[in-house]
């Protein structure tokens, strides 16, 4: 099993101090003290994932769903395979502080400034984690045909053990978790609008996640995962040379039936 990550000087300035006030009261059906909210626990082995189904209210979310549609600085994330450009199947962007490049799946993503409602969303999160992030990652998926392939959130830049925490605005969609090791260890969660899901510990080493497409119809979802990233950390080299496009937000995708994880 993987060391305990309080051992690790990362874990300790932020990747994984999670309270445990909130994960023991979602293990015995509890709530969350800073929101009222319902915490449930996943059992699962080698895995620490907690869901707050309604952490933001309805008029919460519905209004911070509306003002990052339009505020975001949204990317169409372009990847070349076999010689051709091909965008993926989401809208993507990428806040934080300054230094707090990221690298993932080949792509290298510069941080844009806070805004104050990513920064409402952050101290929220972060209030009922008991953890600070200092960067998020936006999806946009606009309809079913938008998703993210099979993947853990491990680049050596979140930490020997990362806090991922995730939050749902919008379409409710489904979301996939599967073992590494252990195949029939799987199962699935629907994410509700307003919710936040917060995975730590051994978990990204463990387990894989996907948000698969699907053919009923589903309005837009924007999921927000807030992590912290250290500078000091080495980072992978990018596998496929890729780009950030910012395109209208009617701009035609010809292959968003793309794997790009």
């Amino acid at each position: 099993m993987l060391t305990d990550s309080a051992r690790d000087p990362d874990a300790r300035r932020g990747h994984a101090a999670v309270q445990g006030a909130l994960f023991d009261a979602a293990a015995t059906g509890g709530v969350d003290t800073a929101a009222g909210a319902m915490a449930v626990r996943l059992d699962l082995p080698d895995a620490d994932i907690v869901y707050l189904p309604t952490h933001f209210s309805a008029a919460d979310a519905d209004r911070l769903q509306a003002v990052l549609t339009d505020t975001v600085s949204w990317h169409d994330v372009w990847i070349r395979i076999h010689g051709r450009h091909i965008p993926v199947p989401r809208r993507t962007a990428w806040y934080g502080d300054t230094d707090r490049v990221y690298t993932y799946s080949g792509i290298e993503l510069q941080p844009a400034s806070w805004t104050d409602p990513l920064l409402e969303i952050k101290r929220s999160v972060e209030a009922v984690a008991g953890w600070t992030s200092n960067s998020v990652l936006l999806n946009l998926y606009r309809d079913g045909r938008d998703s993210v392939a099979w993947h853990a959130d491990d680049e050596p830049e979140l930490g020997r053990e990362p806090v991922i925490a995730s939050v749902s605005l919008g379409a409710t969609r489904r979301f996939h978790l599967r073992h590494n090791d252990e195949p029939e260890h799987r199962t699935q969660l629907d994410l509700a609008h307003g919710s936040v899901l917060i995975m730590r510990g051994p978990t990204q080493h463990y387990w894989r996640h996907q948000l698969s497409k699907t053919a009923r119809p589903v309005g837009p979802r924007i999921n927000l995962t807030f992590r912290f990233v250290s500078p000091s950390a080495p980072r992978r080299a990018p596998c496929a040379p890729a780009s950030l496009v910012p395109r209208s937000r009617a701009a035609p995708l010809a292959a968003r039936d793309v794997s790009d994880r």
